[in-house]
């Protein structure tokens, strides 16, 4: 953070290493122990729900665990990231795994967390779809369209995370000498966001970012689980309780992605424009004590708890798989029903709660010997 924003004066290092100082301590005093623990409940907990699935789902996998195994395989990909991160925040805050391994470690972070809410989404639509549509769905969406689907998913989330790799580069030391606690100015840093020369862009990213990868997502998620949630409420069948079960199900993983997604991505805008502004006076700043008040520290503090609670959501995930599976299963059981037009053809073949059943396509048929 020494260089000064394109096109003004450089910010003086006696001003700017201080506050570099003050703010790497509170990354170093919470996000580090915080990342560690996350990264192995994580770790555990999707690492079950792909065993789980590798060994009890038949193959062909169902479109449901096509996108399931994907959210899992994400959530696992996001994890390991989450290890250099923390050592990286250990105190004296300093990277040591080169430039290359900066620049891939951002990547692979990014794309994984936009993967995650791809294929959130994704599922969304594919419960909406076996609820609402069952015989569409059993129908028309077979295995094949979920891999397709899938593997678009993926060329988007790198796409989108492809500018991190321009971005994310090696800060060397301010001053020469050995890194430690006490001269935190010879330590090498790796930009998450970019240097004060490419703020401005790095903003609009932000912005492409927060909308392509978070508030869309979320219209779209918000929009399937409301159709989801209708005809839920049309079901004659199903009772009090049983509804009632699976609105928390369902909100539960609404409020999860409104509690660690959304605060993430605006947060990260609104202290890119902060940290704009504060450059952009530096130049002015007589002393440290006028730098330090002019930062806005409610902006930047809210963005580091954002930061450790969005890998809580990969944490989760696996709860939910477990948790949703039976009782979506049985509201698709029911919600048969809601469709009039076709009460014949639900009453000609025998109603199945299937595995994972809400978003389920056909299940594989075996030959007659």
């Amino acid at each position: 953070m020494a260089a000064a924003t394109s096109g003004a004066t450089a910010c003086p290092v006696n001003i700017s290493a201080p506050v570099d100082r003050t703010l790497s301590d509170i990354q170093e005093n919470f996000l580090w122990p915080v990342l560690l623990a996350e990264f192995l409940v994580a770790l555990a907990g999707n690492g079950l729900a792909l065993y789980r699935f590798s060994t009890r789902e038949p193959r062909p996998w169902h479109p449901v665990v096509v996108f399931l195994v994907q959210l899992a395989v994400s959530d696992v990909l996001y994890a390991l990231t989450l290890p250099p991160l923390a050592a990286y925040f250990y105190p004296p805050k300093h990277w040591r795994y080169g430039e290359v391994a900066c620049r891939l470690e951002r990547f692979l972070f990014t794309c994984n967390l936009l993967g995650s809410v791809i294929f959130i989404t994704c599922i969304s639509f594919n419960r909406y779809l076996g609820v609402v549509h069952p015989f569409f769905t059993r129908s028309h969406l077979q295995p094949k369209h979920a891999w397709a689907i899938s593997a678009a998913g993926w060329v988007v989330a790198a796409l989108l995370a492809a500018p991190t790799l321009s971005f994310s580069h090696l800060k060397g030391p301010q001053q020469e000498g050995n890194c430690t606690v006490a001269r935190p100015e010879s330590c090498i840093k790796c930009l998450s966001s970019a240097d004060d020369d490419n703020l401005e862009a790095y903003r609009a990213y932000s912005l492409v970012l927060a909308t392509l990868g978070c508030g869309l997502p979320l219209l779209l998620t918000l929009a399937a689980y409301s159709a989801f949630g209708h005809a839920l409420l049309r079901s004659h069948s199903m009772t009090v309780a049983e509804k009632l079960r699976i609105a928390v199900l369902v909100a539960s993983g609404v409020l999860l992605y409104a509690s660690s997604y959304v605060p993430y991505y605006v947060t990260r805008v609104l202290n890119i424009h902060a940290r704009q502004r504060w450059r952009a006076r530096c130049p002015d700043f007589v002393n440290n004590t006028q730098a330090m008040a002019e930062l806005e520290w409610g902006t930047y503090v809210s963005h580091q708890v954002a930061r450790g609670l969005i890998p809580l959501a990969i944490c989760i995930h696996p709860l939910l798989y477990m948790a949703v599976a039976p009782s979506l299963g049985s509201c698709r059981q029911h919600c048969f029903s809601c469709n009039k037009r076709q009460t014949s053809e639900d009453s000609k073949s025998p109603s199945q709660v299937l595995s994972l059943g809400v978003i389920a396509g056909p299940r594989p048929t075996r030959p007659v010997p």
